[in-house]
């Protein structure tokens, strides 16, 4: 091991100790707000507060870029890129409101960090299992009825190429935008990887800054699900062109 890669591992040591810190530091709070769906808000709230806390003590930041404004009041399909565990923390203090859901693997319900928001608020997906994929993207449609914004990685999760490319996208988040109407918000994160890639126990991370691009979100008004593949190429052409920029 060189002395680089070791100081990298000890920053991301430090990094998860953060982690744990400051959602122990939290977890009063977060267990009130997990008591009822009513509270579910100030789950939300306080995972953007995590986010902060936690990544900026090990010297990591997120800088964002708009290609035009975005109306947090409304409801979107968001569809980052996805290429770091960071990216959770950086779409919790992108998204403006606190009507916010993330779907991610059903692993996640027994992870000691995030367990509580995947038995709550945010939702779990068993890919393995054909009915438990169905009732997840059916409770996504009904969040999104409900004017809860959808976060769901088009790619599935993080390949294990490195460095990252971007891998061909899955058709769920384009079909469940088109079927509620709503516009699909993608994220290009430019060099998230290079802080941290996947979760940092390989090659480990670095303090930086992560600089996040957030284009302009594409309408799905009058689409029909026969457009859900046109959809997701175009989205995927949008993020790709920014990566290759």
């Amino acid at each position: 091991m060189t002395i680089k890669l070791f100081f990298k591992k000890l920053h991301c040591y430090l990094a998860m100790f953060n982690m744990a810190f400051f959602f122990f530091l939290l977890y009063p709070a977060l267990y009130y707000f997990s008591g009822k769906p009513q509270r579910y808000w100030g789950m939300v709230w306080l995972r953007r507060w995590w986010a902060r806390l936690s990544t900026g003590f090990a010297g990591i930041f997120f800088s964002f870029e708009f290609e035009e404004p975005v109306d947090w009041s409304e409801t979107y399909m968001i569809c980052p890129y996805h290429s770091s565990n960071l990216d959770t923390a950086m779409i919790s203090l992108l998204v403006k409101n606190n009507r916010m859901c993330i779907m991610g693997k059903e692993e996640l319900t027994r992870n000691l960090l995030t367990g509580i928001y995947f038995r709550t608020v945010d939702l779990p997906v068993d890919r393995s299992s054909k009915r438990a994929s169905f009732r997840a993207f059916k409770a996504a449609s009904e969040r999104l009825k409900d004017g809860i914004s959808m976060v769901m990685f088009p790619e599935g999760g993080i390949e294990n190429d490195y460095p990252p490319k971007l891998q061909e996208f899955k058709n769920g988040p384009f079909r469940l935008a088109i079927e509620q109407q709503v516009p699909v918000l993608a994220i290009t994160s430019l060099n998230t990887w290079k802080v941290l890639w996947d979760d940092g126990l390989k090659y480990g991370s670095r303090p930086g800054v992560c600089k996040i691009y957030v284009h302009k979100p594409i309408e799905t008004t009058g689409l029909t699900v026969n457009d859900a593949n046109a959809l997701k190429d175009e989205v995927f052409k949008v993020i790709q062109g920014k990566l290759g920029s």
